[in-house]
Protein backbone atom coordinates (compact mmCIF):
# COMPACT_ATOMS: atom_id res chain seq x y z
CA UNK A 1 0.00 0.00 0.00
CA UNK A 2 1.35 3.75 -1.28
CA UNK A 3 1.02 5.92 1.22
CA UNK A 4 0.26 9.69 0.48
CA UNK A 5 2.82 12.31 0.48
CA UNK A 6 1.58 15.87 1.17
CA UNK A 7 3.23 19.48 0.86
CA UNK A 8 2.44 22.50 3.20
CA UNK A 9 3.74 25.81 4.16
CA UNK A 10 5.86 25.94 7.28
CA UNK A 11 3.62 26.99 10.56
CA UNK A 12 4.99 27.70 13.93
CA UNK A 13 6.02 24.81 15.87
CA UNK A 14 7.92 23.21 12.66
CA UNK A 15 11.59 24.59 13.73
CA UNK A 16 12.51 21.44 16.08
CA UNK A 17 11.25 19.03 12.93
CA UNK A 18 12.66 20.97 10.09
CA UNK A 19 16.49 21.04 12.04
CA UNK A 20 16.21 17.26 12.61
CA UNK A 21 15.24 16.45 9.12
CA UNK A 22 18.21 18.78 8.02
CA UNK A 23 20.31 17.93 10.06
CA UNK A 24 19.68 13.77 9.16
CA UNK A 25 19.67 14.77 5.26
CA UNK A 26 22.96 16.25 5.51
CA UNK A 27 24.49 14.57 8.12
CA UNK A 28 25.34 17.09 9.52
CA UNK A 29 24.38 20.79 11.48
CA UNK A 30 25.74 23.14 8.69
CA UNK A 31 22.56 23.35 6.89
CA UNK A 32 19.91 23.29 9.88
CA UNK A 33 21.97 26.60 11.10
CA UNK A 34 21.50 27.79 8.00
CA UNK A 35 17.63 27.47 7.94
CA UNK A 36 17.64 28.85 11.18
CA UNK A 37 19.82 32.25 10.11
CA UNK A 38 17.57 32.86 7.24
CA UNK A 39 14.41 32.44 9.99
CA UNK A 40 16.36 34.54 12.38
CA UNK A 41 17.05 37.46 9.48
CA UNK A 42 13.81 37.37 7.80
CA UNK A 43 15.20 36.18 4.38
CA UNK A 44 12.88 33.11 4.10
CA UNK A 45 10.50 33.92 1.34
CA UNK A 46 8.71 30.07 1.27
CA UNK A 47 9.19 26.94 3.73
CA UNK A 48 7.72 23.90 2.44
CA UNK A 49 7.59 20.73 4.34
CA UNK A 50 6.13 16.93 2.89
CA UNK A 51 4.80 15.03 5.86
CA UNK A 52 3.76 11.75 4.93
CA UNK A 53 1.06 9.59 7.41
CA UNK A 54 1.50 13.09 9.59
CA UNK A 55 5.04 12.93 10.16
CA UNK A 56 7.20 15.48 8.64
CA UNK A 57 9.71 13.85 6.12
CA UNK A 58 11.15 16.32 3.98
CA UNK A 59 11.46 20.59 3.75
CA UNK A 60 12.70 23.11 1.02
CA UNK A 61 13.35 26.10 1.51
CA UNK A 62 13.26 29.40 -0.92
CA UNK A 63 15.17 32.71 0.41
CA UNK A 64 16.00 36.10 -0.78
CA UNK A 65 18.79 37.40 -3.65
CA UNK A 66 19.45 40.93 -4.28
CA UNK A 67 19.72 40.42 -8.04
CA UNK A 68 18.97 42.62 -10.93
CA UNK A 69 15.54 41.21 -10.82
CA UNK A 70 12.95 39.50 -8.33
CA UNK A 71 15.41 35.97 -7.89
CA UNK A 72 15.25 33.49 -5.04
CA UNK A 73 18.05 31.16 -3.77
CA UNK A 74 17.00 27.73 -3.30
CA UNK A 75 18.71 26.34 -0.41
CA UNK A 76 18.49 23.29 1.04
CA UNK A 77 16.16 20.67 0.20
CA UNK A 78 15.97 18.03 2.85
CA UNK A 79 14.66 14.30 2.60
CA UNK A 80 15.27 12.13 5.85
CA UNK A 81 17.13 9.27 5.00
CA UNK A 82 14.50 7.05 5.39
CA UNK A 83 12.66 8.54 2.68
CA UNK A 84 15.09 9.27 0.02
CA UNK A 85 15.04 8.41 -3.22
CA UNK A 86 11.27 8.19 -3.61
CA UNK A 87 10.39 11.39 -4.94
CA UNK A 88 9.82 13.92 -2.25
CA UNK A 89 12.88 15.85 -2.88
CA UNK A 90 11.11 16.16 -6.67
CA UNK A 91 7.45 17.04 -5.40
CA UNK A 92 9.04 19.74 -3.01
CA UNK A 93 10.83 21.08 -5.25
CA UNK A 94 8.27 21.36 -8.00
CA UNK A 95 6.01 23.07 -5.46
CA UNK A 96 8.35 25.56 -4.14
CA UNK A 97 8.84 26.06 -8.06
CA UNK A 98 4.87 26.88 -8.69
CA UNK A 99 5.14 28.65 -5.37
CA UNK A 100 7.64 31.17 -6.79
CA UNK A 101 6.01 31.83 -10.04
CA UNK A 102 2.71 32.21 -7.86
CA UNK A 103 4.75 35.09 -6.09
CA UNK A 104 6.07 37.05 -9.41
CA UNK A 105 9.39 36.12 -9.30
CA UNK A 106 11.66 35.74 -12.11
CA UNK A 107 14.24 33.78 -11.39
CA UNK A 108 15.19 30.83 -8.85
CA UNK A 109 19.35 30.46 -8.83
CA UNK A 110 20.81 27.10 -6.46
CA UNK A 111 23.65 25.43 -6.44
CA UNK A 112 23.56 21.67 -7.07
CA UNK A 113 24.10 18.62 -8.81
CA UNK A 114 23.15 19.78 -13.12
CA UNK A 115 22.20 15.95 -13.30
CA UNK A 116 19.58 15.89 -11.10
CA UNK A 117 18.05 19.57 -11.38
CA UNK A 118 18.13 20.41 -14.84
CA UNK A 119 15.13 17.87 -14.57
CA UNK A 120 13.09 20.92 -13.27
CA UNK A 121 14.25 23.05 -15.93
CA UNK A 122 17.72 24.64 -14.10
CA UNK A 123 20.64 25.29 -16.06
CA UNK A 124 24.40 25.96 -15.86
CA UNK A 125 24.00 28.48 -19.07
CA UNK A 126 21.32 30.16 -17.66
CA UNK A 127 23.53 31.18 -14.64
CA UNK A 128 26.82 31.35 -16.20
CA UNK A 129 26.35 34.78 -17.51
CA UNK A 130 26.37 35.86 -14.03
CA UNK A 131 28.66 37.42 -10.48
CA UNK A 132 28.44 35.03 -7.87
CA UNK A 133 31.01 33.50 -5.58
CA UNK A 134 29.25 30.17 -6.46
CA UNK A 135 30.15 30.69 -9.72
CA UNK A 136 31.09 27.41 -11.85
CA UNK A 137 29.47 23.96 -13.01
CA UNK A 138 27.03 23.59 -9.89
CA UNK A 139 25.77 27.15 -10.03
CA UNK A 140 21.98 26.93 -11.99
CA UNK A 141 19.49 29.52 -12.42
CA UNK A 142 15.63 28.34 -13.32
CA UNK A 143 14.07 31.60 -15.67
CA UNK A 144 10.66 32.05 -14.00
CA UNK A 145 9.52 35.32 -15.62
CA UNK A 146 9.85 38.14 -18.05
CA UNK A 147 12.37 40.15 -16.14
CA UNK A 148 15.23 37.57 -16.26
CA UNK A 149 17.64 39.15 -18.27
CA UNK A 150 21.27 37.41 -18.60
CA UNK A 151 23.81 39.53 -18.29
CA UNK A 152 27.12 40.32 -15.86
CA UNK A 153 25.56 41.44 -12.90
CA UNK A 154 26.10 40.42 -9.01
CA UNK A 155 23.50 38.50 -7.73
CA UNK A 156 23.95 37.48 -3.74
CA UNK A 157 22.65 34.84 -1.57
CA UNK A 158 21.03 36.27 1.88
CA UNK A 159 23.90 36.90 4.01
CA UNK A 160 23.24 33.86 6.47
CA UNK A 161 24.29 31.50 3.10
CA UNK A 162 28.35 33.31 4.27
CA UNK A 163 28.53 31.65 7.27
CA UNK A 164 27.61 27.92 5.51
Amino acid sequence: MQTKLSIRHEISGDATDIDDITTAAFDRRDEAALVAKLREDRDVVLSLVAEEQGQMIGHILLSTMKAPFKALGLAPVSVHPDHQNKGVGSALIRCAIEGARKRDFDAIFLLGAPAYYTRFGFSVDDAKTFKSPYAGPYFMALPLGAGFQRNNAQVEYAPAFQQL
